[in-house]
């Protein structure tokens, strides 16, 4: 089955950089879609980042444009998300999701096509 695990979550100073990774295993193919959500306290999740896999396109949230990358390594079945000059409202449970190729577009993100959902890594930024 689809199981996306993320990792390398942590607690930081603001203006510093973490890099997530997403663990992407269960897909027939790779992904057309990579993404990146969020859920900070209290709010709803939202879509930050999106990769389209084939085109290395990539697209991002006003609030996060110029500061977060996100990057794919197919051959070993990993994405990423560096998040560098973080700032304390960047706090938040971070998620990786998948769409199938061929299952819809990437951008702007439409969280019933994403797939893979996992338990999320904590970014606390202060």
């Amino acid at each position: 089955h689809v199981q996306l695990v993320e990792s390398g979550g942590g607690s930081v100073q603001a203006g510093e950089s973490v890099r997530l990774s997403c663990a992407i295993s269960g897909f027939d193919k790779w992904p057309g879609c990579l993404g990146w959500y969020r859920q900070a306290p209290g709010k709803v999740r939202e879509g930050i980042a999106a990769l389209y896999t084939e085109s290395g396109r990539h697209f991002y949230t006003d609030s996060v444009e110029g500061r977060f990358t996100v990057s794919q390594d197919s051959a070993e079945n990993m994405a990423y998300l560096q998040m560098d000059n973080l700032k304390p409202e960047d706090t938040a449970t971070y998620f990786c999701a998948a769409v199938p190729r061929g299952g819809g577009r990437c951008w702007p993100m439409l969280t019933p096509l994403y797939r893979g959902w996992g338990q999320g890594t904590q970014v606390t930024v202060s």
